[in-house]
């Protein structure tokens, strides 16, 4: 009998046994709070528009709920009433984020309450080392910490809500992104490969406390009081990257609509009343259909699933694909998604590839290579040609090798042994084009369709 006892004790606890247990030891030492306390305590009352009264002319929460392949925004006024509408429903989601309007974008965003980590692979003697952590100060002591299933979500609520300007929102993710490289570690998280660290965004939506956990209806998601609340000053402290640190608060502006109407009369006629998008480069789809063959071609993780998607979503429109084809697209990879899943608990579903296509608007087209690399875990390669033509590559090339010369400095002539071979201009002319299709390498070289389609090497999958 002793043998068998030692033998149950040694098991690996479920992931449901897990989760009351990593509730217990939260209730040792910190209060449960419910739903709306929790809430009221994100967005302090006067946060919001009250509902019925306009006037007040402040912004409101925004909450998801996903139902089958349907998503539904709904708008949480001051009274939070919305927050016991949905207790308990399978998928809801939100963020500590001010918003006017009713749709979770960045165009939307006014106001930050705060910052939420969604750290992953938390078993027992991690969940003990993160507050081990905090109690040393080696990571910042989190105001609230959630219980949302498999991970945590810790959040840092600020003493006062951080203004969305756009100028801040980059500085803010950028942050962010630091914020979570410094919790997620070794000894907080099972997920130790740097790639499986997920970045999440400033304004990432996550499940709401009192609904329902990835556990099921049992399993409810839980939140504790652990600590006060906090500055962005004192969360600089704990970066380890100083230059990621958010300082600037001198705002760049802070003109309301009516004020910015009378001082800049042809942006608001154009941007406010036209509704004309900022200005920006149009990209061909190429960029776009090589993303997505490199999703198809096994290249995801399972950490970072989520954000391959919304790199997806992002270069949609930037390259001005329709709405409906990237989501088409984002669905179509669901299954190939869900079968790499390592465990139960992070099944990819519709409601994962819906939220993902929250980045499919006009203020992600700016994300950096770095940036994408860096979410995704996939390596984006530089254009070498910086967006030129071939043949307009071609010209600024000539042109400097014709300054070395009159600089009398040395210059490779000629070409190199082989190169003349309709085979290595076609290979070139690839590797100078890693997006390119065969229509353009025949445009650009001028060779025979039936000369292109011969020596074409599918080198999408094999270089990039």
């Amino acid at each position: 009998m002793p043998e068998k006892r030692c033998l149950f004790m040694a098991r690996k606890p479920t992931d449901k046994q897990l989760f009351k247990m990593k509730n217990e030891w939260l209730g040792q030492f910190y209060e449960e709070v419910k739903p709306r306390d929790f809430y009221r305590a994100v967005f302090p009352e006067g946060s919001f528009e009250r509902e019925g009264h306009p006037e007040d002319e402040k912004c409101n929460g925004v909450l998801t709920v996903i139902e089958g392949e349907k998503a539904r925004n709904y708008i949480v006024f001051d009274e939070l009433n919305m927050v016991d509408e949905v207790k308990g429903a399978e998928f809801a989601i939100m963020s500590p984020v001010g918003y006017s309007g009713r749709n979770r974008t960045a165009k939307n965003a006014r106001w930050l309450y705060g910052i939420a980590v969604d750290l992953d692979g938390v078993e027992m003697e991690q969940l003990r080392d993160v507050f081990h952590q905090m109690k040393h100060d080696f990571l910042p002591q989190c105001t609230y910490c959630v219980n949302s299933g498999h991970g945590l979500h810790l959040y840092y609520l600020f003493e006062k809500p951080v203004p969305l300007y756009r100028h801040l929102q980059d500085q803010l993710r950028e942050f962010k992104y630091e914020l979570i490289r410094k919790i997620w570690n070794r000894y907080t998280s099972t997920y130790t490969e740097r790639e499986q660290v997920q970045y999440q965004g400033i304004f990432q939506g996550f499940r709401m406390v009192g609904t329902q956990s990835k556990l099921g209806k049992r399993y409810p998601v839980t939140a504790f009081e652990t600590g006060e609340r906090v500055t962005v000053e004192y969360l600089n402290d704990f970066l380890m990257d100083e230059s990621k640190a958010v300082t600037d608060f001198k705002y760049k502006s802070d003109l309301s609509l009516a004020e910015a109407k009378k001082k800049y009369p042809e942006w608001y006629e154009k941007r406010i009343v036209r509704g004309e998008k900022k200005g920006r480069w149009h990209i061909k789809r190429d960029l776009y259909d090589w993303w997505l063959r490199k999703i198809q071609s096994g290249a995801v993780s399972v950490g970072h699933r989520y954000w391959c998607l919304s790199v997806l979503a992002s270069y949609g429109i930037k390259c001005d694909i329709p709405e409906d084809e990237v989501l088409t697209d984002a669905l179509e990879l669901l299954p190939m998604f869900d079968d790499i899943s390592d465990d139960e608990h992070n099944r990819f579903t519709k409601r994962d590839v819906l939220d993902a296509m929250n980045m499919y608007q006009e203020n992600y087209v700016t994300y950096s290579r770095a940036e994408v690399e860096r979410v995704s875990g996939i390596s984006v390669p530089p254009n070498k040609r910086n967006g030129r033509k071939q043949r307009d590559h071609i010209k600024v090339m000539n042109t400097m090798k014709a300054l070395k010369k009159q600089l009398g400095e040395e210059v490779r002539e000629g070409r190199p042994k082989g190169s003349g071979t309709a085979e290595h201009t076609v290979r070139e002319w690839q590797e100078k084009h890693q997006t390119g299709r065969k229509s353009d390498c025949i445009r650009d070289t001028g060779l025979a369709k039936h000369t292109v389609y011969k020596w074409w090497k599918d080198i999408n999958n094999e270089n990039i």
